[in-house]
Formats: C-alpha cells, sequence, structure tokens
C-alpha cells in the first residue's frame, strides 16, 4: 500500500486525534489547559454540566478537537513565507482543508446553539418561601410551591 507524505503534518495530526482521542494533548502543557478551559466556558455557556446532554457532550468533545486541528494548522500557516505555489501559482492545498475544518467547527458549534444560555435558577418568591421555611440550601425541585392567590 503507497503511503502518502506531506510536510504540513496535518494527517499525523489528525490519525492522533482520531486514535488518541483526549490523551493526545498532555492536560499539563499551555495548548492542554487552554483547550480544557475553551471546552469548560463552551460547557457553561450551554448552561452548565448539569444541563448539557449527553448528545451535546459529544459535539463540544468534536469542537474542541477540530479547533485544535485549526489552531495547529493556522499556527504552521502563518510560519510560512508565502501561502501560494510558485510554480502552480495556487494556494496550498492545506489551505482548504483548513477551511473545511473551520467549516465543519462552526457547524457543531452552530448545533450546539449561538445564545448563552442560563442554569436552571429558582424564581425568587420559592426561593424566599424555602428560607422563610429554614431551607438553607433550596434546590429548584424542593421548592415548596404556593397556590395562587384568589385576590
Amino acid at each position: 500500500m503507497r503511503r502518502t507524505y506531506s510536510k504540513h503534518g496535518l494527517n499525523t495530526l489528525k490519525r492522533a486525534a482520531k486514535e488518541l482521542g483526549a490523551r493526545t494533548i498532555d492536560g499539563r502543557t499551555a495548548v492542554g489547559k487552554t483547550l480544557r478551559r475553551w471546552r469548560s466556558d463552551l460547557i457553561a455557556d450551554l448552561g452548565g454540566p448539569n444541563v448539557v446532554s449527553t448528545q451535546q457532550v459529544a459535539i463540544v468533545d468534536l469542537s474542541v478537537k477540530t479547533k485544535l486541528l485549526v489552531d495547529s494548522i493556522d499556527a504552521w500557516l502563518f510560519a510560512q513565507h508565502t501561502l501560494v505555489n510558485a510554480r502552480t501559482r495556487t494556494l496550498l492545498p492545506v489551505i482548504l482543508q483548513r477551511q473545511q475544518l473551520a467549516d465543519s467547527l462552526a457547524r457543531y458549534l452552530n448545533q450546539l446553539g449561538l445564545e448563552k444560555r442560563l442554569g436552571r435558577v429558582p424564581d425568587l418568591h420559592g426561593y424566599l418561601l424555602a428560607r422563610r421555611h429554614g431551607d438553607r440550601d433550596p434546590s429548584p425541585g424542593s421548592i415548596p410551591r404556593t397556590p395562587a392567590d384568589p385576590s
């Protein structure tokens, strides 16, 4: 079987991310810390870890891996002297691959939603009523409900 070789390392990075998953990047490095922070910020924007569904977590994980790939390609591209192949007068093929990855990242984020969501917050009346009855930390499910006033 013929192996294809490339100088940009995108195929190697993609294969490592696919085979090793989250173990690819050491969480102690600056890149690992940045990706972990971006993932936790993304989950917080979705309403927090208690509100996010399993499907959303899967999309978040795909987004984190895709962001790593896009950022790595961007770093490599900005280190190049030129982005145009002088012989054929065309853009480097990695630019098209980078754009495809960026489009897939945008689709993942669009599936998650673009608006920031808040977690479940108890209403003020229920919270005050629960505090009056001695509950120290009322959860939304334990807040007593009062019948509506007929007045």
